[in-house]
């Protein structure tokens, strides 16, 4: 542990998403938690720390580089069956007790987590990342906004080569972070853990943070798709489902929700995974809420139709996958309905 702190604490550079205050102490905006951050000493993240009343942040390296479809993201209505080239860092800003990427989320809180690092530039990334086919660069695995500024110095690499760019977050965000983000980041998934403020708390969290992140992304104009993983005994009832359903219809039918299934991992070993009828009853209420793309994730070819993208007026099937793979896509090139012509929301 301290010889990852040691690596990690030199692949560093000054940040910018901070406010010097006096005595050598400063203010942290990279997520929810605004931490004040003492001189010698780090944020909740462990990742980001003040040396000398400058804030210290994560640069040139990568703990994780993967190529995937983006419907693996999750991200369905966005350039379905091309390829997102992603990449993480090493820390979080929650600890959740689920989390299926806690090797790279928990260093430096977990003595058991921890994974390579790999130093590198945002060139060589992106060189690969076209290389690979990708049309999309992602920064996930570990929490994207704790290493914001790292990633929007990926993400004008790509821009430059003509790479889409996207978040998949935990949306424990701020205003000046968001701002930060907006001219450099084209799609945003958030997980919505939960619709009940003590559940986020035993994360580290609060709620309210997360709604607010949703609704000022979806008014700065980023795709924003949204996941909930359904987890049984934690945030699996009805009324759960319903409260997160009308929040987001609240802010708009159109954007899509990704109901998925929780498998035993990290520290909830010993919980059930989630049942086939758990994310079909999340969809259904979804759909009688207003939301016009509700989706069942994590168990391919058993929620039927749930996978597929159906048009919201006739309910022609535009697509049609099985997990991460695209079936048919029916849309047509202006990303409309081929019976209706109606507008499927997305980007297509």
């Amino acid at each position: 542990m301290e010889t990852l702190a040691k690596t990690l604490s030199e692949l560093t550079q000054p940040g910018a998403l901070y406010e010097k205050l006096p005595d050598n102490r400063l203010r942290c905006y990279a997520c929810g938690h605004r931490c004040l951050i003492l001189d010698g000493h780090d944020g909740i993240c462990r990742v980001r720390f003040n040396r000398g009343g400058t804030l210290f942040v994560p640069h040139g390296y990568f703990a994780g580089v993967q190529c995937d479809p983006i419907e693996k993201k999750p991200f369905f209505h966005v350039l379905p069956g091309t390829l997102a080239m992603s990449f993480g860092m090493l820390g979080c800003d929650l600890h959740c007790g689920y989390c299926q990427n806690w090797l790279t989320s928990q260093a430096l809180r977990d003595p058991d987590s921890g994974g390579p690092v790999r130093p590198g530039t945002a060139a060589e990334f992106c060189q690969l990342a076209v290389a690979q086919g990708a049309a999309t660069v992602t920064s996930t695995y570990n929490e994207p906004l704790i290493t914001s500024e790292w990633a929007v110095e990926v993400f004008q690499e790509a821009r430059r080569r003509g790479l889409r760019t996207s978040f998949v977050s935990n949306g424990n965000g701020t205003a000046e972070v968001i701002d930060y983000l907006r001219p450099w980041v084209d799609f945003y998934k958030v997980d919505l853990k939960s619709f009940n403020d003590k559940n986020y708390r035993q994360f580290g969290g609060k709620l309210d943070n997360v709604l607010k992140t949703i609704e000022q992304l979806y008014q700065k104009g980023f795709w924003l798709e949204i996941v909930t993983l359904f987890v049984p005994g934690f945030n699996d009832s009805a009324d759960e489902m319903r409260q997160i359903a009308k929040f987001l219809a609240g802010i708009s039918p159109d954007i899509p929700w990704h109901c998925t299934a929780f498998h035993p991992d990290y520290k909830m070993q010993d919980t059930d995974a989630t049942s086939v009828q758990t994310l079909l009853r999340a969809c259904e209420i979804g759909r009688g809420a207003g939301l016009h793309y509700c989706y069942a994730g994590n168990l391919p070819g058993r929620c039927g139709d749930w996978e597929n993208t159906r048009c919201p007026n006739c309910g022609e099937t535009v697509v049609e996958r099985c997990g991460f793979t695209i079936r048919s896509n029916r849309l047509t090139a202006a990303g409309t309905c081929p019976k209706c012509s109606q507008a499927i929301a997305g980007r297509w």
